[in-house]
């Protein structure tokens, strides 16, 4: 059976090592419904072609065909209103952490009111750094064995990707009574930039110094992940910087 909603959601792997799990979340994704596979500066350069990628899609090679390979996570997220890190590593800083049902929770409010989702998943090794999570609206959780929490990467987004389709197919995504328009919100990568504006705007006026900036910029970063800035709201804050700017 067919995911209305699959359109909307992008799976985005970050920094992949292993082509084999390149393939196995090609199969996972198509198994469950889904096709809209990126990858974000693999450490193999068209990594979706090797052979143990190819093998291990098993049928799944046409999603890795029309998988989309860039050095920008920027731009996997772009247009995006929810933006989920999958990751269990706790962080003094970043973006609210909720827990998976949560996250499935906003991702079906989100594509009921046509938006785009994307899920993001770190390399292997390391998972999500602090700059991936930058560009995340919340950092997201599994419930796992807390004496032993970790996920093979293709284990996680089947996961995911199998209780998402368990939700659409319930028709979960079709109850509007909490309906929200989300419409209007900034995407994470609108969010960095206009971050990037004032980081230059507080340097001009003194407020930050690049030599000793501390903890500043991070702590902006999490204020305004938890605040789900809307465009206008960029727009205003990006001339709050412009002004600052000016008296350089």
């Amino acid at each position: 059976m067919e995911i209305d909603q699959a359109h909307l959601i992008r799976w985005v792997l970050v920094e992949t090592s292993h082509p084999g799990n390149v393939g196995s979340a090609a199969r996972a994704l198509k198994t469950m419904g889904f096709h809209d596979l990126h990858l974000i500066k693999p450490k193999i350069p068209g990594i979706a072609n090797q052979a143990e990628a190819i093998a291990l899609a098993s049928g799944a090679a046409d999603l890795l065909e029309s998988s989309q390979e860039s050095d920008s996570l920027d731009s996997a997220v772009q247009g995006c209103s929810l933006v989920l890190g999958l990751t269990s590593r706790e962080r003094e800083f970043g973006p609210p952490a909720i827990d998976w049902e949560t996250a499935r929770g906003l991702i079906t409010e989100t594509v009921r009111n046509e938006g785009q989702v994307a899920l993001v998943f770190g390399p292997e090794r390391t998972g999500l750094e602090n700059h991936h999570l930058s560009l995340c609206t919340h950092r997201v959780w599994l419930e796992a064995n807390p004496d032993y929490p970790s996920l093979n990467l293709a284990q996680a987004l089947m996961v995911c990707a199998y209780t998402l389709r368990e939700a659409f197919l319930a028709g979960i995504s079709q109850d509007s009574s909490n309906s929200r328009d989300l419409s209007d919100y900034a995407d994470p990568a609108a969010v960095a930039a206009m971050l990037e504006h004032w980081r230059q705007g507080l340097e001009a006026i003194g407020y930050l110094d690049p030599a000793n900036p501390k903890k500043l910029m991070p702590r902006l970063e999490a204020l305004f992940a938890r605040s789900r800035l809307h465009q206008e709201e960029i727009d205003l804050l990006r001339g709050i910087a412009k002004q600052m700017l000016l008296r350089k």
